[in-house]
């Protein structure tokens, strides 16, 4: 009996380390995080503000390419992205440490000169990078006997990245699930949902006693009816072929780009001057940055017809010559902005059609549909929680196996019951 009781208590203290462990793990890094994080979301702002303040910043674009391209060779990190934090997740990689303040500089310096880019690439990056090197210091990394031999590293990895997702976007619940759900799709890494959950709680409230204010959007969601949730499912077909259309467009130029101009130095300048003439050409520059005011105007019933191609355009060039930054952000401006257009043709409210396209874009190019879900709860409310579902539910299967991280893995077919494990197409 005695033997029984001191087992039954060992059992248990195995379950109270592990979460006591976790816990100050999660805060441990998502403190860290949310610090970097807020300080990241500042000085992309500031950047933004500069730029706008004093337009003549944009001819310096192909510039700061050129040093963007100069600081990652004398690094040695070309080539190094959100990718490397996937496989760390996945194999064990090393996460760079010069990665942290190398993309923190280089997104910076995309935004102020008027690159097309978004935020969470840096996001992943930084917080893939706080949380690897977080765990190794806590030697994380080594291989434990209560623990069977496994590596607690990666889940430090991914505390990092809902850390400062959550502190770039202030959605604590999307960054939690996105991070759990992104490195393989079909899969949750459900033993990371408690650090990866503090750690989000962590940084959003970080980032906010800092002064970010967490992305919020006000639109009207219809009543559920079976008419209006067929027009949703049109536009949600549509949107997982502009998904597709994102992805493959991203991946094409930079292919093209590295295949036809090999000096990442030239490469850098020429897409820098190609976003300067095209800028002057169209005469705005609601294309250059992350977009947020077009954003925010589509939400409000108001975009160009062919606003989402162009902004698609910029961030293919901007993304394939070397620039840094994310794609997440702009997959948010091309789904609203041919939700608003595409919707509003179909007979829908364009506003809620831009909501609509916000979404099931941004699910169809990252393979997420329950943090894109999540997402559209804590962007726009739970009222039209029925049309995202359905519309998500749509995109993630008819955008096929492509998506924005080639070392993505899709462990199931979309389409049965079936265990595939490949890699996202590009």
């Amino acid at each position: 009996m005695r033997d029984k009781v001191r087992a039954r208590v060992q059992h248990m203290s195995l379950y109270v380390t592990a979460l006591l462990k976790w816990l100050a793990v999660g805060a441990l890094v998502g403190g860290v995080g949310g610090f970097v994080g807020a300080a990241f979301h500042l000085g992309v702002n500031y950047a933004t503000n500069v730029r706008m303040t004093h337009p003549w910043v944009l001819y310096l674009l192909p510039l700061g390419g050129v040093v963007i391209a100069a600081l990652y060779r004398l690094c040695r990190l070309e080539g190094a992205g959100t990718n490397a934090v996937i496989e760390s997740v996945h194999f064990g990689k090393k996460v760079p440490t010069l990665l942290v303040p190398l993309i923190f500089v280089a997104t910076v310096i995309t935004h102020l000169c008027g690159g097309s880019a978004g935020r969470e690439g840096a996001a992943l990056q930084i917080g893939g990078g706080i949380g690897y090197r977080t765990g190794t210091l806590l030697h994380l990394g080594e291989k434990c006997i209560r623990d069977r031999g496994e590596k607690d590293l990666p889940l430090a990895t991914l505390c990092g990245m809902s850390g400062v997702f959550a502190a770039l976007f202030g959605t604590p619940l999307t960054a939690t699930i996105f991070a759990l759900e992104v490195i393989s799709v079909g899969v949750l890494y459900y033993a990371g949902l408690l650090p990866c959950l503090t750690a989000s709680l962590t940084g959003y409230y970080i980032a906010l006693l800092m002064g970010v204010e967490p992305t919020r959007f006000t639109v009207a969601m219809p009543e559920l009816h079976w008419p209006t949730l067929g027009l949703v499912a049109v536009l949600a077909i549509g949107c997982a072929m502009v998904s597709i259309v994102f992805c493959k467009g991203l991946h094409l130029v930079e292919h093209a780009a590295v295949r036809w101009l090999k000096d990442p130095f030239l490469r850098a300048a020429v897409g820098g001057g190609i976003i300067v003439a095209a800028t002057l050409l169209l005469g705005t520059t609601d294309y250059n940055g992350a977009g947020m005011d077009v954003i925010q105007r589509a939400l409000e019933g108001e975009a160009a017809a062919w606003a989402w191609l162009l902004k698609l355009a910029f961030t293919a060039v901007t993304i394939g010559c070397g620039f840094k930054g994310g794609e997440v952000v702009p997959s948010f401006f091309v789904g609203a902005a041919f939700g608003c257009v595409f919707g509003g043709l179909l007979g829908l409210p364009p506003a809620f059609a831009a909501a609509i396209g916000l979404v099931a874009v941004f699910c169809g190019a990252v393979n997420c549909p329950v943090a894109s879900v999540i997402l559209s709860i804590e962007l726009f409310g739970s009222a039209g929680i029925v049309y995202f579902a359905a519309a998500c539910a749509l995109s993630y299967v008819l955008s096929g196996y492509c998506g924005l991280y080639s070392s993505q893995t899709i462990l199931y077919s979309k389409l049965r019951a079936e265990f595939i494990n490949v890699h996202t197409k590009e």
